[in-house]
């Protein structure tokens, strides 16, 4: 089973930018697709984005497209979330998780990084 382990959350001002990594064990991570998912306090997780197991496929929720950039390294064993123009609505827990039947995510979750946006 694949462990993930998400990092590079902080405390940005509207309009920064902020990159999340997604750190995976196994020798079978390149064969998976991932996604990233967030959860605002008092609110349900909600998908952001995912990308195809070599990184040619991209698929970005509405909130988010043309502001954030989902790419992996498989050598890696890492997937990465760019994200620009920041807003306080971005404000969440961040998650990374693989994906099957496009963005439905499988497995367990890790602990997740806090992105927190200041207006």
């Amino acid at each position: 089973q694949v462990q993930l382990v998400e990092s590079g959350g902080g405390l940005v001002q509207a309009g920064g930018s902020l990159r999340l990594s997604c750190a995976a064990s196994g020798r079978t991570f390149s064969s998976y697709a991932m996604g990233w998912f967030r959860q605002a306090p008092g609110k349900e997780r909600e998908f952001v984005a995912r990308i195809s197991w070599s990184g040619a496929s991209t698929y970005y929720a509405d909130s988010v497209k043309g502001r954030f950039t989902i790419s992996r390294d498989n050598a890696k064993n890492t997937v990465y979330l760019q994200m620009n123009s920041l807003k306080p609505e971005d404000t969440a827990v961040y998650y990374c998780i693989r994906t099957v039947g496009g963005s439905t995510p499988f497995g367990s979750w890790g602990q997740g990084t806090q992105v927190t946006v200041s207006s």
